[in-house]
């Protein structure tokens, strides 16, 4: 949002001011009860670019796209739509967040996760580039919890994960000990959202799981 009369909306610039780092750009909630589009989610990746923000972007197919198997289609254009938008990779973390998952208890297996993570690298490999799919950071956000983040992280193509009601449960403690379990360090660090929380990794130069 540029700064101006936009009562009820948030700058950029007033993120800044406040300290802030991190977005989160493309979230569910925003898509069907806002009515973000992605020409919307483009704009706001542009402006957090401009603006030197990082961005968690957020995308995911619904239930019925999962069993219509179309998930890859609209996850392709969903990431056709931002790609024009990113100058700086580096400062970029995707979060596969299937809508169908969040909230509802209902949790991709690993193996739907795997292979929907899979699908985002490469086609960041195909579409961006072999270095920049290599070091892509993509997390999975769909009703992660204490019981299943173990197995979840052990997937070689997800790198962490973007915790929502969970992260004021105490078993958050058990998710983020399977996340520091694998061989890369993990940390926590919070988001803009209320009790919206990412596991990242502390560097962004380190290898990945992956490798």
């Amino acid at each position: 949002m540029e700064n101006g009369a936009f009562t009820g909306e948030i700058s950029a610039e007033q993120l800044k001011n406040q300290g802030v780092h991190w977005v989160i750009i493309g979230h569910s909630e925003r898509r069907s009860l806002f009515g973000e589009t992605d020409e919307i989610m483009s704009h706001k990746v542009a402006k957090a670019q401009e603006r030197g923000l990082k961005s968690i972007i957020c995308i995911g197919e619904l239930l019925e796209e999962r069993e219509s198997g179309k998930t890859n289609d609209v996850l392709r254009t969903q990431l056709e739509a931002i790609k024009p938008a990113i100058t700086d990779w580096d400062t970029v973390v995707i979060a596969y967040e299937p809508v169908w998952a969040i909230g509802t208890g209902k949790v991709a297996s690993p193996k739907q996760a795997q292979e929907t993570h899979c699908f985002i690298r490469n086609w960041v490999f195909d579409n961006v580039g072999a270095a920049v799919a290599g070091k892509l950071r993509i997390q999975y956000g769909g009703s992660v919890k204490g019981n299943n983040a173990a197995d979840l992280i052990a997937q070689p193509d997800i790198d962490g994960f973007l915790v929502g009601s969970a992260s004021i449960k105490p078993e958050f403690a058990d998710i983020i000990s399977a996340a520091n379990n694998v061989k890369v360090s993990t940390t926590v660090i919070p988001e803009i959202e209320e009790h919206e929380f990412s596991i990242k990794h502390v560097a962004d130069s380190m290898p990945f799981k992956t490798q």
